[in-house]
């Protein structure tokens, strides 16, 4: 069993209600639908091009994959404390 760590993650404010909602909806935590999240997305964001460029890559770019939702940018201060449980 992995240990758990607390950490930060920062959501605008409609992000988090929606994904509290969810929450509610399911039965489950927070933590619970962010990791179920991330999940079902990990190969969808592997096929993102990195943000750093080295001259040393060796990989072949690829095309940006369009989010299905909207985009919003992070709001300035934290809205949420999400306990990893990996």
């Amino acid at each position: 069993m992995s240990q758990k760590r607390k950490v930060t993650l920062y959501f605008n404010s409609a992000m988090l209600a929606e994904t509290q909602k969810e929450a509610l909806r399911q039965d489950r935590s927070i933590s619970w639908i962010i990791q179920a999240c991330w999940r079902l997305a990990r190969d969808v964001v592997k096929q993102m091009p990195s943000a750093v460029t080295s001259s040393s890559q060796t990989e072949t770019p690829v095309q940006p994959v369009q989010p299905a939702l909207p985009v919003q940018p992070p709001t300035a201060r934290p809205v949420a404390v999400v306990r990893s449980q990996a």
